[in-house]
């Protein structure tokens, strides 16, 4: 390709060439020249109309990178290089998020990702986490308690936590100078329902046509099971023969297995087999909501409108067996597959309440029969 004609100026070390604009009329391109380190470089300062580039800003801008106010076009070119690579090994907490999620399979990935977008990333986002302050940890916890939930809060902050613990931990960057300290959140809510809430429910069941939404509450009444462990239970961990279901990979970490009732039985069984899954999805792939179907249940069975219809039916579940008084807390922690026995003391209150009745009734056994002793003495006087 040959070069262009250079034309000069009236201006030392400004010349020009005769070029086209993007509408096709005659427009000047001009370039300066000038030595830097000893060496000669030439360089576009700008177009006649598309810059409003004239002989004389030409001038100034080759006088300024002559005196090194302004650098050459590259110089500025690699120092934007620099920054590209600097930024790319920068540990953002948006990086470290991201990194953390293709190499670790969260449950509950959705609401994480919510927390994460709609939270942590507009506040501290692009930050690296030694750049952060206690005060930033601050903003980001009254911004969420502005508008959301105290339990909302901390799963944001514990979210955080996590990250950075992350990074931490495989040396990605550095531990953070302070701790990130976690609201307490006194919100375990353990439902309930009373024998004819139960029977409107197995009727509006009973009652609907969909094809998983029914079977899967009454298999969270009928085994506690959560919600997420019956999205991704297979056929193949069900043992039909020994009557146990086996959960991978379930809430706390550790495969369980738990037992198979006759009525989770029967459940299961009347369902059709044409997915690896037991409750699936569309085309048979694995299910990822269920809301309003069971809510359209709910509903139809006059449930109140805060009961949660499968985590609800899971306390359910465990309230029927601790007030029972024929489950120890120890069982029912293995039954719902608690990693800590914490979880299952808020159904202690239950079973000690089925403890007094059955002292209560001890009491009035022992009083009847003192009171039949008197009534026969009385008789004998007479």
């Amino acid at each position: 390709m040959s070069i262009l004609k250079r034309i000069k100026t009236n201006y030392p070390g400004v010349v020009y060439i005769n070029g086209t604009s993007i509408n096709g009329k005659p427009e000047r391109i001009f370039y300066i020249r000038y030595r830097k380190a000893g060496n000669l470089i030439e360089e576009k300062a700008g177009r006649q109309y598309r810059d409003a580039m004239t002989p004389s800003r030409a001038a100034q801008i080759r006088g300024d990178r002559i005196l090194g106010k302004q650098l050459s076009n590259a110089e500025r070119r690699k120092k934007i290089e620099e920054e590209k690579k600097g930024k790319a090994a920068r540990w953002t907490v948006k990086k470290l998020w991201e990194n953390y999620k293709e190499n670790n399979p969260i449950k509950g990935i959705i609401t994480d990702e919510n927390r994460f977008e709609l939270h942590i990333e507009p506040i501290i986002g692009d930050k690296e986490p030694h750049d952060l302050a206690s005060f930033d940890i601050d903003r980001l916890r009254l911004k969420v308690q502005k508008n959301h939930k105290p339990a909302t809060v901390k799963n944001t902050l514990e979210l955080l936590r996590r990250i950075i613990s992350y990074g931490v931990k495989r040396h990605l960057i550095p531990a953070l100078p302070f701790k990130i300290q976690l609201p307490r959140v006194n919100n375990l809510k353990t439902e309930d329902l009373t024998q004819e809430q139960i029977k409107a429910l197995l009727k509006a069941i009973d009652e609907d046509i969909h094809p998983v939404a029914g079977p899967m509450m009454k298999m969270a009444l009928f085994t506690g099971m959560r919600r997420g462990e019956m999205f991704s239970l297979r056929w193949s961990e069900i043992d039909f023969q020994r009557g146990f279901i086996h959960l991978k990979n379930p809430k706390g970490g550790i495969d369980q297995v738990i037992p198979l009732n006759a009525e989770a039985r029967k459940t299961l069984e009347a369902l059709p087999r044409d997915s690896e899954y037991c409750f699936p999805g569309r085309g048979g792939e694995k299910r990822s909501d269920i809301n309003k179907a069971v809510n359209e249940i709910k509903n139809r069975a006059g449930l109140p409108k805060d009961f949660r219809p499968l985590h609800g039916l899971r306390h359910v579940y465990g309230s029927m067996l601790a007030s029972s008084g024929q489950v120890d807390l120890y069982t029912l922690q293995k039954l719902l597959t608690h990693k800590s026995p914490l979880m299952t003391q808020r159904y202690a209150h239950l079973r000690d309440e089925t403890l007094k009745k059955a002292s209560n009734l001890a009491g009035e056994i022992v009083s009847a029969i003192t009171q039949e002793k008197k009534s026969d003495v009385v008789n004998i006087r007479k």
